[in-house]
């Protein structure tokens, strides 16, 4: 039973036509950490570089205070909280100690409930700090549904688009990668067909099934990953690579 609050977000790729996105629900009570993984799991980051959350707290909160509050109340509120107030959120182990950030929190440990709170607050995912892919997040609705198994979830409603190509250079590679494989011919093409090994890619393709089959088990995988340093085993990276498929 799903006894805790549902939350459910919309979450797009970020400077990138023509959009990829995904409509999704989870407990409100897991880890920013966990959130991460759910994320990167539905738009294929295989969890080979590093991940942070940027929260706009101030501006979050003042979006949910502007309608309860009269102008001259919220101007003394402006005077006493920070608008600009953005905390950054990142799984801290041995992988982030050349990235050390004082001021950032530790994602395993915060839990989601305190980071976002209201409808329509925002937050943005960035994965591979070189690649600099970035999936902006909304709170669309908080649901009550006590008739909703646990293990449901999480699980995609909606969505459209594949998903990122790791280390394709980001966004404008995508784009290049996309039109080469549309146009199946060319160098550009024989470079990406050699490279990812597959002649054939479809990069508009979404599949909800599968989608909501790997979120049951793949988040798991990454966890250990960023958590605990663990390597995956063979049958973790049969489940990453779509081994499945084949049988």
């Amino acid at each position: 039973m799903a006894s805790q609050p549902i939350y459910q977000f919309y979450a797009e790729l970020d400077d990138y036509s023509p959009k990829i996105w995904r409509r999704f629900q989870v407990m409100n009570n897991i880890s920013m950490a966990r959130l991460g993984y759910i994320v990167m799991t539905m738009f294929e980051m295989q969890a080979s570089h590093l991940f942070c959350f940027e929260v706009p707290l101030g501006q979050n909160y003042y979006r949910h205070m502007k309608d309860q509050l009269s102008e001259s109340e919220l101007n003394d509120l402006i005077f006493f909280r920070n608008k600009n107030e953005v905390k950054r959120f990142e799984v801290q182990n041995e992988m982030t100690a050349a990235f050390e950030n004082e001021d950032a929190l530790n994602a395993a440990t915060e839990k989601l409930p305190h980071i976002i709170a209201w409808v329509g607050d925002e937050l943005t995912l960035q994965y591979d700090y070189g690649d600099g892919w970035v999936v902006k997040l909304v709170l669309e609705q908080i649901i009550e549904d006590k008739e909703l198994p646990g293990k449901e979830l999480p699980r995609v409603l909606d969505g459209e688009g594949y998903g990122i190509i790791e280390d394709c250079g980001g966004t404008r590679g995508l784009e290049e990668l996309t039109r080469a494989f549309k146009k199946r011919a060319g160098k550009k093409y024989e470079h990406y067909r050699q490279w990812l090994g597959v002649d054939d890619m479809d990069l508009d393709a979404f599949n909800l099934d599968d989608i909501n089959f790997r979120l049951k088990k793949v988040p798991r995988i990454y966890a250990d990953a960023f958590e605990h340093g663990l390597e995956p085993t063979k049958q973790s990276m049969d489940l990453l690579t779509r081994q499945y498929l084949n049988k």
